[in-house]
């Protein structure tokens, strides 16, 4: 299908004493998202509805130092709908269609300073920011400490909380938080609907989470982690409001956050190549040529190197500029890095580094160079600082510099994405997740795909092999980080979680692996899609994703702590075609040590699948078309 743009542009200028009559509604194309905005006595507020249901009551709109005696001098009104291309994705192609209004708002004491307060009304949901445009006196200084925009929410809303990337998430009402509340915050309303709140384009900005207002109930307030001072003309990040029937929707329409950034800034991006990775943590030349080749066998296309290559991350003297091992990761120091990216490159595989916070912000532009001489593919950026305006905007800069040099970015820790990889690609995924380094239950993985990836991607770091049953001793070699899910549910972990860059056998180590049949699914599952469904799914209970790459489709479900059916609808393949599904699933009567079996059956757009998950189970699919 052809791009094409209908774009419609007209301008409609209102004074202020019309403001209360004209220009104060939005609604969505579809007509069934309403944003309204009042000004009453130059205090401005807002409302939002879903077909005619509350989704927002009337709350404040504003920030620190403008959001009382303001009037409105003028409203823009324009439109957009066109399709736009990812250099990768979850959809191979992206819908950008949205109704705006943009309100000019000045002080009533007469400052010749404006501010403007852009919305866009999607069917998806609803966003909106500040910005500050130029005076006819030149560039002025905006001193931002206090966001005062706030949600008041219906009587008995309750929320996914977790205060911070890496957090445990809990069912709350809007009372008695145990802190400030991480994005997006997943809300369900009683009258049905879903929501969530959440931030887009903060990449000049500091990071905003949520807390309770102490003025009012039912009121989510935005607590912004430091001041921001910056130049005109400059806009704050977006506040994102999705909406939905359904918690499956919030994730098929999370394309949204991408919408509010800009296109991809890098001209070629040919060097840009997502795929699937494997730690080396010998930290030997040895053990990273085995690793190189247990790569090429099964078909995964980076090995990285993790913390101690370049002696303790934490050694404020350690340089990421050349290779000296932790001794406590391995005493013998006999890795010889140019040699390894050799013996990889020459296999097709490439090599990423991990450096820390500490290296990178006194090395960075050192580094960056010298690893695009080495041949390194990319970097692995750990514990980072994030939140602070500072952090904030270096995080993003170095991510910049790493494109003009052809490196690809993971960002570990607390960092959560707003959609910047749309801008710069090269930011493959970021962790910012409770993930396999610390073992969390089923339960906890049904909910991430409501709350945490509604953001974008997220290296939650796959497992396999890491079980007692499977690995002797290891509850007492490794700190009890022990798998507490099936076979079957990491395998469609690989589907139901997008990663452009996706560890695979984080904790396992090559000569864990005896060739089980059922790692052909691993094997030939991508990373980026070029389309993806959304089947079915309940918070905190089950999910079953469909995910596309050409004529082939990859099926994932997991369901929580406890068994359940589930069944299949294969209504997402082509009408008319043939297909062969690979199934594996959870057995346990099954002779292999993993407890898995496969099992291949004939499908179409008209058969329903059946599938019995264990407790804390899963399973993954396989469908290829037949020529």
């Amino acid at each position: 299908m052809r791009n094409k743009i209908f774009f419609s542009f007209f301008l409609l200028l209102t004074t202020a004493a019309t403001f209360a009559q004209t220009g104060t509604v939005l609604k969505s194309p579809d007509g069934k998202t309403v944003f309204s905005l009042f000004n009453e006595d130059g205090n401005i507020g807002y409302t939002v509805s879903y077909q005619g249901k509350e989704v927002v009551q009337r709350s404040a709109l504003g920030i620190e130092n403008w959001q009382k005696d303001l009037t409105c001098n003028a409203v823009r009104s324009f439109s957009k709908d066109n399709w736009w291309a990812p250099v990768y994705g979850e959809r191979s192609k992206v819908r950008d269609r949205y109704q705006a209004k943009l309100f000019s708002f000045r002080k009533k004491n007469g400052s010749s300073q404006t501010m403007q307060l852009e919305v866009r009304a999607y069917n998806e949901g609803l966003a909106f920011r500040y910005s500050f445009p130029e005076t006819g006196t030149g560039p002025a200084t905006i001193s931002i400490r206090k966001d005062l925009t706030e949600f008041s929410l219906p009587e008995n809303t309750r929320v996914w909380f977790t205060d911070h990337a890496q957090g445990t998430y809990r069912l709350l009402s809007l009372d008695k938080w145990p802190g400030q509340a991480e994005r997006p915050l997943t809300v369900q309303l009683q009258n049905g609907l879903y929501a969530a709140l959440a931030e887009a384009e903060v990449v000049n900005y500091c990071r905003t989470k949520f807390s309770l207002s102490s003025a009012k109930p039912n009121t989510i307030a935005c607590s912004m982690f430091d001041q921001v001072v910056l130049p005109t003309p400059f806009a704050t990040p977006w506040r994102v409001i999705m909406i939905a029937q359904k918690p499956t929707e919030l994730l098929a329409n999370n394309d949204l956050l991408l919408n509010l950034n800009p296109p991809c800034a890098i001209k070629n991006t040919g060097w840009i190549k997502p795929g699937k990775v494997m730690r080396e943590i010998t930290l030997s030349t040895g053990g990273a040529k085995t690793l190189v080749d247990f790569a090429v066998k099964r078909h995964l296309q980076y090995i990285h190197f993790d913390a101690g290559w370049y002696g303790h991350e934490y050694d404020a003297a350690a340089d990421a500029s050349r290779v000296s091992v932790d001794p406590k990761r391995n005493p013998v120091n006999d890795l010889d890095m140019q040699e390894v990216i050799r013996y990889a490159r020459q296999r097709g595989i490439g090599v990423f580094l991990y450096v820390n916070q500490i290296a990178l912000a006194k090395q960075l532009d050192i580094l960056l160079p010298l690893y695009q001489q080495w041949g390194v593919a990319g970097i692995k950026f750990g514990f980072v600082n994030v939140g602070s305006f500072k952090w904030t905007q270096w995080l993003h800069d170095a991510v910049k510099k790493c494109a003009q040099y052809h490196l690809m970015v993971d960002i570990h820790d607390e960092y959560r994405p707003t959609g910047f990889s749309r801008t710069y690609p090269n930011l493959l995924t970021q962790e910012g997740v409770r993930g396999n380094e610390e073992m969390p239950d089923a339960t906890h993985n049904t909910v991430l795909p409501f709350t945490r990836f509604l953001a974008g991607a997220a290296d939650y770091t796959i497992c396999y092999y890491h079980r007692p049953e499977l690995k002797q001793k290891l509850a007492e070699t490794q700190n009890a980080r022990v798998l507490k899910t099936t076979s079957g549910h990491q395998m469609a972990l690989s589907v139901v979680y997008y990663s452009p860059l996706q560890f695979m056998y984080w904790y396992d180590r090559p000569e864990d692996s005896q060739n089980e049949p059922e790692l052909e699914f691993f094997d030939r599952v991508p990373t980026v899609w070029d389309d993806t469904k959304v089947l079915d799914g309940a918070i905190g209970q089950y999910v079953t994703i469909a995910r596309k790459s050409k004529n082939d489709w990859f099926v994932g479900s997991i369901t929580n702590n406890e068994r359940r059916d589930i069944k299949i609808h294969c209504s997402f393949l082509t009408p008319g075609k043939k297909y062969t599904a690979s199934i594996y699933y959870d057995d346990p009567a099954s002779p292999v040590r993993t407890k898995m079996s496969v099992k291949r059956i004939p499908v179409d757009a008209s058969a329903t699948l059946d599938a019995a998950l264990l407790p804390s189970g899963g399973q993954a699919i396989w469908i290829r078309q037949l020529k």
